[in-house]
Order: C-alpha cells, then sequence, then structure tokens
C-alpha cells in the first residue's frame, strides 16, 4: 500500500516559479513608465510567451497529477517494478512515456522503465523515428519486429474491421516481450474518453456494463496491466502532444478505417460535452461510484433473500440521489422548463 506521504511525493506537481519569471523579468519600481515602439513589441511577444509558457506548465501540471492519482488510486506500480511502456507512435503513447518519466525522477519508489515498439511491417512505417527519438530521450527501449499487418490484410476481409483481430496479436507479442525483458507491468496509453467509449460499445453492442479497467491481469494470467492515463482527457494529450512536437506516426491500418463504431460513439461524447459541458466527467465518475443493489445484476446482488429489516436504509428505494442530482438544471439541459 502507498502511504500518506508517497502518496504526496507522487501528486507534487508545484512548479518552479522562477520557470515562469525567466520568460518576463519583473519591472522595478524605477523602470520608466513611457515605453519606446520596439519595448512596447518586445513587452507584447513576451507576455504572450509568458502566456503560452504559462498554461502550458499549468497542462504538465494537470496531467502529472491525474495520472499520479490513477497510480495513487490503483497501486500500479510498486517498489522495483519494472514498467514495460508500450509506445506505438501515437500522441497518447509517447505522453505516457513522457509524463512516466517525468513521476519517476520524483516518485517515491523506485522503479525503471522501457520502451517498447512494435513494428507491424506496415507499409509505408517509419521504422527509424521511434529508435532516433527514444535514444535522443535516452530511455531503454526494444523495438520488436513482427509482421502482424499481412496476417491481417490476409485474415479479414477488405472492408471489415481490423481491429480485434489486430489487437489480439499485439497482445500476445507484447506478453512474450514483457517475459523477455523481464517486466513485472504492461503500461497501455488508454485514456479516460477511451474507457468511456468502451463502456458504451459494450452497453450498445455487447449488452454488457464493461470496460477497460485502470489495472488487470492479463488474458494469460501471468502479467499486470496498468492504464496510467486512466483519468487524463484525450484533449489534454492532443494539447501536450502539440506543445512537445511528438514525432507522430499514423496508423495505417485501423486508422484509416472510417465509420468505426469507436469513433461514432467518440463523436457522440464529444457532442453531449459541447452541449452540456461536465456530462462526459460525470458518467466517468459513476464508473468509481456503483450501486449493485439498484441495477438488475442477480450475481452481484442477492435480490432473492432481500428482507426487511424495520431500520431506515439510507441508501434505500431513491430513484435519485437528491442531494447530487440537479433536477432543474438537468431538465433544463434536455429542454424542459419547469414552470
Amino acid at each position: 500500500m502507498v502511504n500518506t506521504v508517497q502518496m504526496h511525493s507522487w501528486l507534487d506537481t508545484d512548479l518552479d516559479p522562477s520557470k515562469l519569471e525567466e520568460v518576463v523579468p519583473a519591472r522595478g519600481p524605477d523602470a520608466p513608465n513611457a515605453l519606446e515602439a520596439s519595448e512596447v513589441s518586445n513587452t507584447s511577444t513576451q507576455s504572450a510567451r509568458f502566456i503560452k509558457e504559462r498554461e502550458a506548465h499549468k497542462l504538465e501540471k494537470r496531467l502529472c497529477r491525474l495520472t499520479g492519482q490513477a497510480i495513487v488510486d490503483y497501486n500500479m506500480i510498486s517498489e522495483g517494478d519494472k514498467v514495460m511502456v508500450c509506445v506505438s507512435g501515437g500522441k497518447d503513447s509517447y505522453a505516457m512515456l513522457d509524463i512516466l518519466l517525468k513521476l519517476r525522477a520524483r516518485a517515491p519508489i523506485h522503479f525503471d522503465i522501457v520502451a517498447v515498439n512494435l513494428d507491424q511491417k506496415q507499409p509505408g512505417f517509419p521504422a527509424d523515428v521511434l529508435p532516433r527519438y527514444l535514444t535522443e530521450l535516452g530511455v531503454d527501449f526494444h523495438i520488436e519486429n513482427q509482421d502482424t499487418y499481412s496476417i491481417v490484410k490476409d485474415k479479414i476481409p477488405e472492408g471489415k474491421t481490423m481491429c480485434s483481430l489486430c489487437s489480439r496479436l499485439r497482445r500476445g507479442i507484447l506478453y512474450r516481450v514483457a517475459d523477455e525483458l523481464g517486466a513485472t507491468k504492461i503500461a497501455l496509453g488508454h485514456h479516460r474518453d477511451d474507457i468511456l467509449q468502451t463502456f458504451f460499445l459494450n452497453m450498445f453492442f455487447g449488452a454488457k456494463l464493461k470496460t477497460m479497467p485502470p489495472k488487470l491481469v492479463s488474458d494469460d494470467g501471468r502479467h499486470i496491466v496498468i492504464r496510467p492515463l486512466s483519468y487524463v482527457p484525450e484533449n489534454d494529450l492532443s494539447d501536450w502532444a502539440l506543445h512537445n512536437a511528438f514525432p507522430i506516426i499514423p496508423c495505417t491500418l485501423c486508422g484509416s478505417q472510417e465509420n468505426l463504431q469507436r469513433q461514432v460513439v467518440g463523436n457522440m461524447l464529444r457532442e453531449w460535452e459541447r452541449k452540456s459541458p461536465g456530462r462526459v466527467q460525470n458518467i466517468f465518475r459513476s464508473l468509481q461510484n456503483i450501486a449493485p443493489s439498484h441495477l438488475m445484476d442477480a450475481r452481484l446482488y442477492d435480490f432473492q433473500n432481500i428482507a426487511t429489516t424495520g431500520a431506515p436504509n439510507p441508501l434505500g428505494d431513491k430513484l435519485f440521489d437528491e442531494e447530487e442530482f440537479k433536477v432543474a438544471s438537468a431538465l433544463d439541459a434536455i429542454g424542459v422548463k419547469l414552470s
């Protein structure tokens, strides 16, 4: 377990104010009030730079805080772990590696990081980009070369979704590589929005209340898989990738497929958030606040044997939790006005 001191160490993301002061030097009381035109221009440029740097530092702080909080909440990383960080070349995995390296520098425990990329031999894949980036970063890494592209193209008919077979092949290879590297944890770059999209995909097409958990035991029962970005919204990762100019490698296998159901659900969530800001985060929070007695799965709650107790139950038969559910604002959001 992580104690309180360790938790604060993970979540200590305070920034050094000197970093911002270097951008725009403070003007002393003796500075002249009237500025030359060139000074005005320079001051405007410095102010714009200051604002940009300040926003970037706020974003970095938020990313580290949310990632650190997920690590603490689910005890994702322990003393002596070797974390295999799966890097695909997309914005999410670049950000995950970057944030984990930052957190490792101030973590209350020691753990190692090895970045792993699976080169699936997709046509036109720039095989030099990731090795060069990881070498410059100074992180241990391994490139695994496996031609899963040809297998997927051979087995999946043209126009059909390739994600299922591709992900199964990738998982099997990554589990083997984790064994070979002696990794104790496998870190994947799925974020909050991925988790919500999976939740609705399972509901709409699988009739299940199920999603990607922040931490799980792998299919083969031999590995712990973690998702350190579980609390992080996708738009923050997009902004961080843009700020850092990560060398993004587009996926020509699955990324080019049109009308994937995941994209449809993603668009639905973005539209909900546009119309009702905060709704997406509330849905996400609901995944951590489950009341089995108020659902319908008899495997999770013994409905057959419930009995009266004669005592009031604060969690009893209420349709909504009134202290948390804002009736007027909710009705207003769907266009219903109270008279």
